[in-house]
């Protein structure tokens, strides 16, 4: 059956807004597969930021609990060395430290 000539442009105008629109359809499947792939990408860097937020947060207590302890030990220390100075007899040379002497016999 042959179609009248009247509709050949018609059909032909039909035909090309069809291709059209497969090929806008395909585009637009290939964008939103982007988009998703973009999506689940951040979604992994959004947790790995978090995870590592957690992670940094722990560290930087542990640091403040190995300062606080080394502190500690500091002060103890002192409080141990002044009491062996204490116990010999020895002059602290921290607090009172007495004047340099000159080679050529004169006080600095």
């Amino acid at each position: 059956m042959k179609l009248p000539d009247r509709l050949d442009a018609p059909l032909k105008r039909l035909s090309i807004a069809l291709d059209q629109l497969e090929a806008a359809a395909e585009r637009r499947s290939i964008a939103d597969a982007r988009r998703a792939d973009l999506e689940e990408e951040l979604a992994v860097m959004q947790d790995d930021r978090s995870r590592l937020a957690v992670e940094l947060d722990a560290a930087a207590a542990r640091a403040r609990r190995l300062d606080d302890a080394s502190l500690e030990v500091a002060r103890r220390l002192g409080q141990t060395s002044a009491a062996i100075r204490a116990v010999l007899g020895d002059e602290d040379p921290i607090e009172a430290p007495g004047p340099v002497p000159d080679p050529d016999g004169a006080e600095a």
